[in-house]
């Protein structure tokens, strides 16, 4: 199954866009499932009230996941929450804390994939920063659990059975133990979806300088941690032979900066309707653009690593980084471990096993790559016989 998210700089459109890609998709035969986070439901006003064929709309409900979540969870912990005396909360006093939208954006995009009859699942997300830090959001919270509550290090794994029998509720550890393998579960589950081949980003910008910054930036976070872009839809684009000499000179620059991101990702351009589009006749002219209908994923590229042993007597890791600059870029290693900033953004990722063996003797920024060299360390680096 494919899925494309639609992500971009706030105020871009990306609504629209997604719900004009996903029945672009719906009216050339693909079963399409359009997935929206938004309060409001911004996508009936677009979509209307009759159905099309092939196309399913479905809206995340974030407080009614955080009631149950919590509910879910009270009742798992039930015997201990009785031990220390504590009053469980009733599902109509629970209001969602800061971050609910995220947790259940990410449970509904792996249950979205997972559904039957779907070949496509359009997902209208956040903007471009939140977007960012909610899809690298599993992968950190594993690295958490795996740290702070480590399987290997469970004392006494044999004997919290009896204990738990002894005392008559389960003991807070196992409690712990067993909560923390339920999330990393889930967690995991999520993480296949968003860094599965099927998986792809579609961003969306209105072209002028200020989307430029957004993007660079964006894009930069996006490779950082592995997020493949497949296009880039121009928004809201002007038409060149415009009358007014205001309205031309701002479609000259929607035409340079719309040229230069050409040049580093494929471009798909939507004409600016007059107005904000409304209802589902500005949804089909929108939709029968060219190019918005999103052609099958292509399989992610892993970061290479270079054997230059013969020649410099290093290895190389080639981490594509496009629009960096070098004074966005930081690396710290630790152990088996890199920790990777780039602008705003900061992943710890795993060494090759071959890195393993190596020391850190150099990094370099050459045309949208960091090239970071590693040295064979005698005392790991197999010997030739």
């Amino acid at each position: 199954m494919h899925t494309l998210l639609i992500t971009g700089p706030g105020g871009a459109g990306r609504t629209t866009v997604a719900a004009a890609t996903a029945l672009a998709a719906a009216r050339h035969g693909r079963r399409v499932l359009l997935l929206s986070g938004d309060v409001g439901d911004p996508l009936a006003a677009l979509t209307g009230e009759e159905p099309v064929p092939g196309l399913r709309v479905a809206r995340v409900d974030s407080g009614e996941e955080f009631r149950e979540e919590l509910v879910a969870l009270q009742e798992r912990g039930s015997a201990l929450l009785a031990m220390v005396g504590a009053r469980p909360l009733g599902a109509e006093e629970l209001t969602e804390l800061p971050g609910a939208e995220q947790f259940a954006l990410l449970r509904a995009l792996r249950r979205a994939a997972a559904a039957p009859g779907t070949d496509l699942v359009v997902v209208d997300m956040p903007p471009l920063h939140q977007t960012l830090s909610t899809l690298a959001l599993p992968a950190q919270l594993r690295r958490y659990l795996a740290r702070l509550l480590p399987a290997e290090k469970q004392a006494a794994r044999a004997l919290r059975p009896v204990l738990a029998q002894l005392a008559g509720v389960p003991m807070p550890a196992q409690w712990l133990y067993e909560a923390a393998a339920r999330w990393d579960e889930e967690l995991a589950a999520v993480q296949a979806v968003v860094e599965a081949d099927t998986t792809e980003l579609r961003l969306v910008a209105e072209p002028g300088p200020a989307a430029a910054d957004a993007l660079r930036l964006g894009r930069l976070g996006l490779a950082l941690h592995q997020l493949p872009v497949r296009d880039l839809v121009a928004n809201r684009t002007l038409p060149r032979d415009c009358a007014d000499p205001w309205l031309a000179g701002l479609a000259a620059q929607q035409e340079k900066y719309a040229a230069e991101w050409a040049g580093e990702v494929p471009v798909v351009t939507l004409a600016h309707l007059g107005r904000d589009p409304r209802g589902p006749q500005d949804l089909e002219r929108l939709a029968a653009a060219d190019g918005l209908l999103p052609a099958p994923p292509a399989p992610r590229g892993a970061w290479a690593v270079e054997d230059r042993l013969a020649a410099d007597g290093v290895l190389v890791w080639v981490v594509p980084l496009p629009g960096a600059h070098k004074s966005d870029l930081d690396l710290v290693r630790r152990g088996d471990e890199l920790l990777l900033t780039a602008g705003p953004y900061r992943r710890i990722v795993p060494l090759p096993a071959a890195l393993r063996r190596c020391t850190v003797s150099g990094a370099a920024l050459t045309a949208g790559e960091l090239r970071i060299r590693f040295t064979p360390d005698p005392g790991l680096w197999p010997r030739a016989q």
